[in-house]
């Protein structure tokens, strides 16, 4: 009964702690390893006119709306005194700004920051309704019947039928019926705007999606239209310059339709400019962006929520528990024995804010001069507390004497001998030499090696760059290791030293 006890508290420590682990990769993002950066795009739209005197000012901005394959993680709107409200509905978002007087040159800003969201995907489509054939001037009406069926000849679905109809349109050298059409197409907006009109008159559902390439440091002065065609399942989206399907890998989509447009009251002189620009960021700003998007409070009572200064205090005793699992391993699953069993993590402690082996040298040359200092108290036939007393004093006046005499031969490591633990060091120098005197000096400096390599081996995991940010990042592991730590508790079996100690019986 008490071992499956344990088996069931194992298994569900193990399930909550990588279940929030596996919960923050998968769903926040939070990254594996500590060189994980990803590139976040800031989109910015700039918006300049001069305002009429005596005249109030609207400015009306469509926004980035739900991008498919990105997701906005911040937004920005810069407009000194102006008023800000966001309309939102199925189609989109629009900016308004508004002020009752403006006078002079005036600029206004739209900011986002958005990242790459290989989950994000395209909502499920809802059939559109087909359009009534539109009522076509009658200079224009046999030429867009003719380019219909052209099209309709050379085609064999909806598709293929819209790729025709803009492949004529963008022809070098046109049909001189064309001509005509063509004069009233004038910029990428109004071809988008003639391609699906003339689609129109074949009743083909068609809109226009208008974006920006995110290509770094670039410029532009509108955004870029594509036409969108449904294909009685999807929408299929087609270059309205050479009919090719697809939009680009780099192609952030701003907005759907043409109902909403820019447009200022109350200006002159407007100009609308585009600008992007490619930056890197950590992965943990992302998550904690997306977390909040999401809904998610699991980032706020996270340890990056504390001050900075805290998080450095806590970069360092998470490790201890690791500390602590290798002495586990190295007494219970090997046999080396130690002086306690917290002192080897201590030292490893301490051996991160010095060089290893500067740390190690510094060690045995305290403890060393400890135990003749050690051996002269014994004489005095003290008690324990004076004792241990005694022996910490002068351990505090030896790592303060190394620290100098070390410091005027030029040797600047002596002064991380302060860094050292001195209750421990003490302590280690009273069960040294107890075990000195009960067992010899053999046992003393056989348990004294085993701390110093099992400190060494702590040392050594506690400094793993990748394991030190796991266990920041994802804290909740702690509780895997509290599982491994509970079920090399109830092992009871030979240890790997007694193996090797009893070999000669294994032969027989």
């Amino acid at each position: 009964m008490r071992q499956l006890h344990l088996l069931l508290l194992v298994i569900i420590l193990c399930a909550v702690g990588l279940g929030l682990a596996i919960y923050k990769v998968t769903t926040l993002g939070l990254p594996l390893t500590t060189s994980e950066k990803a590139e976040v795009w800031n989109v910015e739209a700039r918006i300049s006119f001069r305002a009429k005197p005596e005249t109030s000012v609207k400015v009306s901005l469509p926004l980035l709306f739900n991008p498919s394959g990105y997701t906005i993680l911040d937004e920005d709107f810069v407009a000194a005194n102006y008023g800000l409200a966001i309309e939102q509905d199925d189609n989109g978002r629009t900016a308004l700004w508004a002020k009752r007087r403006a006078e002079g040159k005036q600029l206004l800003f739209y900011r986002a920051i958005i990242y790459k969201d290989t989950e994000k995907t395209t909502d499920s489509v809802k059939a559109p309704i087909y359009p009534p054939i539109p009522d076509y001037p009658e200079n224009f009406r046999p030429i867009i019947q003719g380019l219909l069926d052209k099209a309709r000849q050379q085609s064999a679905d909806t598709v293929s039928f819209a790729q025709q109809v803009i492949k004529q349109l963008n022809a070098v050298s046109p049909a001189p019926e064309l001509k005509l059409l063509l004069e009233h197409i004038n910029n990428s907006r109004n071809l988008a705007k003639g391609v699906n009109w003339i689609l129109a008159g074949a009743r083909i559902p068609t809109r226009i999606i208008q974006g920006l390439r995110l290509e770094d440091g670039k410029l532009y002065s509108e955004l870029e239209s594509w036409i969108q065609v449904y294909d009685g399942k999807q929408w299929r989206t087609l270059n309205i310059k050479d009919g090719k399907e697809g939009l680009p890998s780099n192609f952030i989509l701003w907005q759907i339709g043409d109902q909403k447009t820019f447009s200022v009251d109350g200006g002159s002189e407007v100009s609308l400019q585009f600008s992007v620009a490619k930056t890197l960021r950590e992965l943990v700003d992302i998550a904690e962006s997306r977390a909040a998007l999401k809904g998610s409070h699991l980032m706020e009572f996270s340890l990056y929520s504390l001050p900075v200064q805290s998080q450095n205090v806590y970069k360092i005793l998470l490790m201890v528990p690791l500390g602590a699992f290798v002495v586990v391993l190295m007494r219970n699953l090997i046999g080396i024995k130690t002086f306690g069993t917290f002192m080897p993590v201590l030292i490893a402690l301490a051996l991160r804010e010095t060089e290893l082996a500067w740390g190690l040298l510094l060690f045995c040359l305290i403890v060393g001069l400890g135990l003749l200092l050690r051996a002269y108290v014994d004489r005095l036939k003290l008690l324990l507390i004076p004792r241990l007393a005694s022996v910490l004093t002068m351990v505090v006046l030896l790592m303060a004497s190394i620290s100098v005499i070390m410091h005027k031969l030029g040797l600047e490591m002596g002064l991380s001998v302060a860094l050292f633990p001195m209750v421990i060091m003490t302590m280690t120098i009273e069960r040294m030499s107890l075990t000195w005197d009960e067992a010899g000096p053999a046992e003393a400096f056989k348990q004294g090696a085993g701390s110093l390599l099992v400190a060494t081996i702590g040392y050594l995991v506690m400094n793993i760059d990748a394991l030190q940010h796991l266990i920041f990042v994802f804290p909740e592991l702690l509780l895997v290791v509290l599982a491994a730590i509970l079920l090399f508790g109830r092992y009871s079996g030979y240890r790997l030293t007694e193996l090797w100690r009893f070999r000669a019986l294994a032969k027989r």
